[in-house]
């Protein structure tokens, strides 16, 4: 496959003017300016190894791939709320006053733009800073303004959006979302199976930008999506950034099925009192992210395939809006196993994490893959970053992987492919001469 270095300036759109993206636009200052190192990044910090354990070839990801430089990334945003993000980052209160104040100038440029937005779908939240128009078709092809508008002023070269915004109420695909033309239609006449979200993924897809998504929401992932991204030749990917408690989940439930330990149950619940943790506080936006949350352990552990172990596991999940806590997330997890013979076991995980600061490096990894498979033409589902995701998007006949050691695999796999190198298998019989 042919390698296209990245030229020319990236624009980085971004629904949400929020905790999340003030806080990924003030870390990607400070790493410029050498304030700080990219810890999180596994496109910045990340290595490779390429070919035998023997060769000792394993440079970072960033030196082995032709990824944009992050001087040249530009950021443009919508939001409900008319506060620059020097602004907006200084009510998140997710940083010290000390790093706000570095990273005042780059945070004062990024002004928003009117937000599409419609408070049926994000309960607990509103806003002045909207547009307004007859229909949805008519919201999409202002958002197509905005993104034309950001491409002359700054003078990009391409452009990567992704979701930063808020968890919308749950919404199961329906006949509207079955195919671009019925999704069309439905935008003409104000279906309300059409979230917020969907017109800022259909105008970004219809402006040739790709669309990554960071919540929960059914967004991109119907098929008049996945049919447009096809069509327009762009990468999609989603949805809800692993972070906090499912990324611990992610981690431990694969060393417990490796070993055949039984789990008879798993209760998790959160406390946290951001903006996100307000939207959540709504019964029907939480649903989204319930069945988001709660996925991840049913693939890991296939109960279908080991009865045994994991048939009757009671898998329960809790958040709660605490304002206090701030951006400063607490998730408990009470987990029940079982061992040999049955006897019972348990595992106690208190995570005090701080949500933005993790999804931050996310939002910079995804932003410079997105850029990278658009310019190597690699369109449609891009399943090799469900890395990133608790709901990985993957081919309508496959299940998700969510198993986080297989996802990283699969990721750099997907790299060494793109670059023409050997793929890993971590086999290891080459190094012994006594198989045959």
């Amino acid at each position: 496959m042919d390698l296209k270095a990245p030229e020319g300036k990236l624009g980085v759109l971004i629904p949400g003017l929020g905790a999340v993206s003030t806080t990924f636009i003030a870390g990607v200052n400070a790493i410029i300016k050498g304030q700080t190192a990219p810890i999180g990044s596994l496109t910045q910090m990340g290595t490779i190894r390429l070919g035998k354990r023997t060769e000792n070839r394993i440079p970072k990801i960033k030196d082995f791939i032709p990824l944009a430089d992050l001087k040249d990334l530009v950021f443009g945003a919508w939001d409900i709320f008319e506060d620059d993000a020097y602004r907006a980052a200084t009510k998140a209160q997710v940083l010290t006053p000390q790093d706000l104040e570095q990273a005042r100038s780059t945070l004062e440029a990024v002004k928003p733009m009117k937000a599409v937005f419609d408070q049926n779908y994000v309960k607990n939240l509103d806003g002045p800073h909207k547009k307004s128009a007859a229909n949805k078709m008519m919201l999409a092809e202002m958002l197509m303004d905005d993104i034309k508008a950001f491409r002359k002023t700054n003078q990009t070269s391409r452009e990567v959006m992704v979701w930063c915004a808020s968890t919308e109420v749950y919404i199961e695909a329906a006949e509207v979302h079955s195919t671009l033309e019925k999704l069309e239609h439905g935008m003409l006449n104000n279906d309300p199976l059409i979230a917020p979200s969907m017109i800022y993924a259909y105008a970004a897809l219809k402006s040739g930008v790709p669309f990554f998504n960071g919540a929960p929401n059914l967004t991109v992932d119907i098929p008049a999506l996945i049919e447009l991204a096809n069509q327009t030749g762009l990468p999609i990917a989603g949805k809800d950034f692993k972070t906090g408690q499912t990324l611990i989940k992610t981690i431990l439930a694969p060393g417990l099925k490796s070993r055949m330990l039984g789990v008879e149950g798993w209760f998790s619940t959160n406390i946290l009192g951001n903006r996100d943790g307000e939207v959540l506080d709504d019964p029907s936006s939480f649903k989204t992210k319930e069945v988001s949350k709660k996925g991840a352990l049913d693939y890991i552990f296939q109960p279908d395939m080991y009865p045994e172990l994991y048939k009757d596991l009671y898998h329960k999940v809790r958040i709660n809006y605490y304002p206090p806590r701030g951006d400063a997330k607490e998730g408990w997890d009470n987990i029940d196993i079982f061992g040999w013979m049955g006897y019972k076991m348990q595992i106690k995980v208190d995570f005090l994490c701080r949500d933005s600061i993790l999804a931050a490096p996310i939002v910079l990894d995804l932003v410079l893959f997105a850029d990278l498979a658009l310019r190597h033409n690699m369109k449609g589902i891009q399943e090799w970053l469900s890395f990133y995701f608790k709901s990985p998007m993957v081919a309508p006949e496959l299940y998700p992987e969510h198993d986080i050691f297989i996802q990283l695999t699969k990721l750099k796999n997907t790299l060494r492919w793109m670059a023409g190198e050997e793929l890993i298998t971590h086999l290891g019989n080459e190094y012994y001469d006594d198989y045959e």
